[in-house]
């Protein structure tokens, strides 16, 4: 076979990807497949009476279903061009009594879309349970900090405090909406069915003697036998490729929300403030080994964005369609939409392994908003002044004036931020002395916060979960290869 170094790897499947999504997409995954679907075709043939079908023939496609000889395949379809009948040939050498048989009626696109809409569904399953993983993951995170006071940034500039668990609901609140379409995406995907060349049923109607009762009855049958409630009602020789813009939407979608989670978590990890997780033998820098870069952050970022832009393959694909089908849509579909998926699996395991070690350090929490809350806490004072009997506008002038002198300590002689000395020691507010420590308090400053977090977790979170509970309890800490 060769030194598999000797060539190109993707990187998606030889350094990140779930063995289980990796799986998902595999030639054993897809090949095997087909041979599902041929069987369940011949099986629901001969179940209305279709003649030349035997039990043996049934008996010898359902048992080497997995026996898959790919030599024997890629030398066909080397040989033929054509992937559907290199396979239909390997499956009847290992199959003789159904070689006759095998494909019957139908055309290249009963396996290849067919299969494609199971390997897409099982795809989002799998994509589903790591997510709701992450949101329960946060969501504990959310409750466990619900009091933190933290600054909060607008402009990436100080304001009004927030809580660090308060922060995360933010999060939380997109993945939910991700989740939601992603379910939606999962459940409205349906069956191509038994439809023929270019969507008549043409041929199948004359395998049936022109019965089209029967021609129903078997795309239902053989859409039931493949794991689906409903198939498309009408199609050209593919299924729309409009599914897959609606398929790949959702995860698209859910780049955008990892992107920004992730970047909020190296800002903060900027900041001191909370850090992702950093091994006890991680390296940081090959030259600087003080360093603790927020890798695994950086990684979510970098994938996202390549997550985010496929869907414009899917839309251009979908775009031009011509009358009942092209063939330029294939080769473009054989990587765009495994690598959503790849992708997205990626990202959500090491958001996983992100969310589950996240370090919070309230001592640096606590001397940033130390240095800021003074600014913001002048409203209380000149409230606290007014009840005491002072005049408002005389108040502010004096705030005003204190404020920009401190001002002037931070920014031009690099001090720290010393306006609650100046109004401790200005006798105008002697009044408010002894208030002042209750006046900073951070705790009042937070708002409903804290009520935020219990409420929405309860009210939003929980029964989003609730029908996901067992993947969640049987949850397994994310490891990452690399």
């Amino acid at each position: 076979m060769g030194d598999p170094n000797a060539k190109y790897q993707s990187p998606l499947t030889s350094r990140y990807a779930s063995p289980e999504m990796a799986a998902n997409f595999s030639n054993n995954k897809r090949f095997g497949t087909w041979r599902r679907l041929w069987y369940n075709l011949a099986v629901a043939e001969k179940q209305l009476g279709l003649g030349g079908i035997t039990d043996l023939a049934l008996d010898q496609m359902k048992s080497n279903v997995d026996n898959i000889d790919y030599e024997v395949a890629n030398r066909e379809e080397k040989k033929r061009r054509h992937d559907v009948m290199a396979h239909v040939h390997a499956f009847g050498l290992v199959a003789p009594e159904a070689a006759g048989i095998i494909h019957l009626g139908a055309t290249s696109c009963f396996v290849t879309d067919n299969a494609d809409l199971i390997i897409f569904r099982d795809a989002m399953d799998l994509l589903i349970g790591k997510l709701v993983c992450v949101i329960s993951d946060l969501a504990q995170f959310a409750v466990k900090h619900k009091d933190l006071p933290t600054l909060g940034f607008t402009h990436f500039q100080p304001a009004q405090l927030t809580t660090v668990g308060k922060r995360a609901t933010l999060w939380i609140q997109e993945l939910l909406w991700d989740l939601r379409n992603m379910k939606r995406a999962r459940d409205d995907l349906g069956f191509r069915g038994v439809k023929g060349t270019t969507g008549t049923q043409a041929s199948f109607l004359a395998l049936f003697a022109g019965d089209h009762d029967k021609v129903e009855q078997l795309d239902q049958l053989v859409t039931e036998l493949s794991g689906f409630s409903t198939c498309y009602p009408v199609c050209g020789q593919t299924y729309s490729r409009k599914i897959d813009v609606d398929f790949l939407s959702p995860l698209a979608s859910f780049g955008a929300t990892a992107h920004r989670i992730a970047t909020d978590i190296r800002l903060l990890a900027n900041l001191k403030e909370i850090e992702e997780p950093f091994e006890k033998d991680q390296i940081g820098s090959s030259a600087m080994a003080y360093k603790r870069n927020p890798m695994r952050c950086e990684r979510i970022c970098s994938l996202s964005r390549h997550l985010m832009v496929l869907i414009g393959d899917v839309l251009q694909t979908a775009s031009v369609q011509w009358l009942e089908r092209t063939l330029d849509d294939s080769a473009n579909r054989r990587i765009s939409i495994p690598e959503a998926c790849l992708t997205a699996d990626i990202v959500l395991t090491t958001m996983q392994n992100v969310v589950e070690g996240l370090v919070v350090y309230p001592k640096v929490i606590e001397r940033r908003i130390r240095s800021e809350l003074p600014f913001m806490a002048t409203e209380n004072f000149i409230m606290a002044m007014v009840t005491k009997g002072g005049d408002r506008q005389e108040c502010h002038e004096q705030i005003r004036v204190l404020s920009h002198q401190a001002a002037a300590v931070v920014k031009q002689e690099g001090g720290d931020n010393d306006l609650i000395d100046r109004v401790r020691a200005c006798e105008y507010f002697a009044p408010i002395k002894d208030d002042l420590d209750e006046l900073l308090n951070p705790a009042t400053f937070i708002g409903r916060a804290p009520q935020q977090v219990d409420n929405f977790v309860a009210n939003h979170v929980a029964p989003a979960l609730a029908p996901y509970s067992a993947a969640i309890a049987a949850k397994k800490p994310a490891e990452l290869s690399v």
